[in-house]
């Protein structure tokens, strides 16, 4: 490459960069022109930063630059002037003129090469509207295209760094973008992502390190009390010498010995002091190093709105619609990997809103509502996790629309749709493929919906949730942590080791005592916020050995996700702490219910769990009926066996019956009659029914029928074992739903036992 060629080179990198800057103040201001077109600071701004890409295009060669950004000027020249007052469809030119120079001068020539192709009709286009003559429409879409959720949208260009030992050019700094610092003075100095991840990384070891004074500085304290404890023997010893008349020798070593420990005794309160000076001093500097590594990495979370109320503005206007992006908290400091992970769910919760949430102007007109729809983005700190709250005005989710849309893609039937709560409705939309539109359109019906979102949050280890009114518009509930560098967690004992559960995914801890404990549906629960809760061990969870028992309470952790709840039941809880994130081998792939590792003050090394991954292996354990029951001191008794009814009114009958599926491993109950069995199975819960046919006070014919028109009961297996064996007898037990028939004539042993492990399996599952 030629001197020449790599100063043109050069300038062009420059032009970039001015070109990001000022469009970005293009965009802001001609969006709040289009709702105040005679906004005199907003007209100005933007005539200024068209000058400025005017001058900066023909410094670099781009005449085609030129051109645009001069038409563009001569527009906002004569909305200052009063000549021409701007509407949407000047707004619209505008911006797409913004998009020509933002390109024009692209890295990747694709790209520039549309942007010059669209030179001439976008020039001529302006024109018209600066002559107030009728433009043609545009033959291409008036934004960037938006990034897609699948994947997540590459971060914007930045210029390379410089290569070691290579200085700056001086001749010309180029205008930093007003992310680059928060103040207009302060220099600026590029360094690489991954050379701040490792000063982030040492930093935070020294903080760890640091907090490891502490242990050592209790266990001198400790010595020092075990030093006077023995100072004070020793005094009594001397004391006892002086009346049991001991040798001049003995009384001298036991001097000698009191004078040492008084010396160390001395000596050790100086170095505790000294340390405990140093433990302060060393954590403070950890910390603020800590605290400086982590600000390097923290950008304002305003660099993931980045064309975002542009691409609200013009995706809305596609849609016939008029809707404004209000932003608050833009200024929220959060980490920059963090934010380049929420670009792809912001954007679809953005484009969702507009698409779904907000109604045409007509429709706004008739129900009450201002024509111009709006959506609000709150971003906050609260307890060290980013907030972040999305609004919008528009119609909320039609839960009737929504129920067909479950029954029509056969995820449940419709009778029980109709009993769903409105909370129950909502989760289906985060479901894998959920969508509410029959046809695919440029912007919805793909199937990519929010369980993408979802997916892609709690990666971040955050969480989610939906609130709606229908009516008045959807509430979107996020909360991410704002740095993946460090975790709040609560660290228990589990199998005698240390483990970590991210705070963001933890409901609640609390201690069961063991009378909380009830045995529903054969699985053990506990009362929790008005529900009752699946309680769960972490030892067989993680595979880990029975450690300590609880005395008295069972240590509890209890974990969500928008479905189902779960109480993981633990030996101990150690207590809180912000854990500096140590990501696993690569080789070890997938560790199951582990996300990553990490160390305690000490040096102990703990597991972080992924929590989302235990949920799972919870449902597993469930489906297979592997779930081991706790007993009162949180130890595990093994699996629950299954439950079986006998309903027979000869105690012979009776108990063979019982016997035989006792001697198999059941747990067996026995009804008299039908009616006693019906009791029984209203109050209880069993995994199979055993019934005779002539019984008094209700025969078994009824009882089945009983069973089978009772929701919660219609699909327990019941097996008939009867005297009658004739053919029209059987047809009458299997028609009234009976799943098994077996005449007691041909009865034996292993006839029954083989007949109940058909219907139900073992006794453990």
């Amino acid at each position: 490459m030629t001197p020449d060629q790599m100063k043109d080179a050069s300038m062009l990198e420059l032009f970039r960069l001015e070109a990001e800057a000022q469009t970005q103040v293009l965009v802001q201001g001609l969006m709040a022109l289009e709702r105040n077109p005679t906004q005199a600071d907003q007209l100005e701004a933007c005539m200024r930063a068209a000058h400025s890409l005017k001058g900066a295009a023909r410094i670099v060669g781009l005449d085609a630059g030129v051109q645009v950004a001069h038409v563009m000027e001569d527009c906002l020249v004569g909305a200052q002037e009063g000549r021409l007052l701007l509407t949407s469809g000047h707004i619209d030119a505008l911006l797409a003129g913004t998009d020509i120079l933002l390109h024009i001068a692209d890295a990747q020539p694709e790209r520039a090469e549309q942007a010059q192709q669209g030179v001439p009709a976008m020039v001529e286009r302006l024109q018209a509207l600066v002559s107030g003559k009728a433009p043609a429409p545009p033959t291409a879409p008036v934004s960037a295209p938006v990034p897609e959720l699948v994947e997540p949208p590459a971060p914007a260009v930045e210029p390379p760094a410089p290569a070691a030992n290579t200085p700056a050019p001086a001749e010309r700094a180029p205008r930093r973008r007003s992310s680059d610092s928060d103040e207009a003075g302060e220099r600026v100095l590029r360094v690489t992502a991954e050379r701040l991840n490792q000063l982030l990384d040492y930093s935070s070891k020294s903080l760890v390190e640091s907090q490891r004074l502490k242990p050592l500085l209790d266990s001198l304290q400790r010595l020092k009390r075990i030093q006077a404890s023995a100072s004070r023997v020793l005094d009594g010893a001397r004391d006892a010498a002086s009346t049991a008349n001991l040798d001049a020798e003995a009384q001298a070593y036991l001097a000698d010995a009191r004078r040492l420990v008084g010396e160390c005794q001395q000596l050790l309160s100086e170095q505790i002091a000294e340390l405990d000076e140093f433990s302060f001093k060393a954590g403070q500097r950890a910390q603020s190093l800590y605290d400086t590594a982590l600000s390097c990495r923290m950008r304002p979370f305003s660099d993931v709105l980045s064309g975002q109320a542009r691409m609200v503005r013009d995706l809305g206007r596609s849609l016939g619609k008029t809707v404004r992006l209000d932003i608050q908290g833009a200024t929220t400091q959060v980490d920059r990997d963090v934010l380049e992970k929420l670009e792809a769910p912001l954007t679809h919760l953005l484009r969702n809103a507009v698409d779904h949430g907000i109604e045409s102007a007509e429709v706004r007109a008739r129900t009450g509502k201002p024509e111009e729809g709006s959506i609000q983005l709150l971003a906050r700190h609260h307890a060290g996790m980013l907030v972040l709250e999305l609004q919008d005005d528009g119609a909320g989710v039609d839960l009737d629309r929504l129920r067909s849309a479950i029954v029509r893609r056969q995820l449940s039937t419709e009778e029980t749709v109709a009993r769903l709560t409105e909370e129950e409705l909502l989760s289906f939309l985060f479901l894998p493929g959920f969508s509410m539109r029959e046809q695919v359109t440029e912007v919805s019906g793909r199937g990519v919906g929010l369980d993408a979102v979802q997916h892609m949050v709690r990666q971040l280890r955050g969480g989610i949730r939906m609130e709606q009114v229908r009516g008045q518009g959807a509430h979107f509930h996020l909360e991410v942590p704002l740095t993946l560098s460090v975790v709040r967690s609560l660290v228990v004992s589990i199998g005698g080791e240390a483990y970590a559960f991210p705070l963001a995914h933890i409901e609640r801890m609390r201690r069961l005592a063991s009378d909380e404990i009830v045995q529903l549906e054969g699985r053990q629960q506990f009362w929790h916020e008005g529900r009752h809760v699946g309680l769960v061990s972490a030892s067989q969870l993680l595979q880990r050995p029975d450690g300590e028992a609880a005395p008295d309470e069972i240590p509890v952790v209890v974990i969500r996700d928008r479905e189902s709840a779960y109480g993981v039941a633990v030996e101990k809880f150690l207590g809180e702490r912000t854990l500096v994130v140590v990501p696993l081998d690569t080789r070890l792939g997938k560790v199951q219910d582990v996300s990553a590792g990490a160390l305690l003050d000490d040096g102990t090394p703990v597991l972080i769990l992924d929590v989302e991954d235990m949920l799972r292996s919870v449902e597993k354990l469930l489906a297979t009926g592997r779930l081991e029951r706790i007993d009162p001191t949180g130890r595990l008794l093994g699996p629950a066996r299954k439950r079986v009814l006998v309903v027979d009114d000869s105690l012979t009958v009776r108990e063979l019956e019982r016997k035989l599926l006792l001697g198999r491993g059941y747990d067996v109950a026995v009804a008299v009659d039908g009616m006693d069995g019906w009791n029984a199975l209203r109050s209880e819960h069993f995994d199979l029914v055993i019934t005779d046919i002539d019984m008094p006070r209700m025969d078994g014919i009824e009882l089945v029928t009983l069973i089978r028109r009772d929701t919660r009961l219609q699909s327990l297996p019941v097996m008939v074992v009867s005297y009658k064996d004739r053919e029209e007898d059987r047809r009458r037990g299997l028609d009234a739903g009976a799943d098994y028939y077996l005449a007691k004539a041909s009865f034996h042993d292993e006839a029954l036992l083989d007949a109940v492990v058909d219907l139900i399996g073992g006794a453990h599952g």
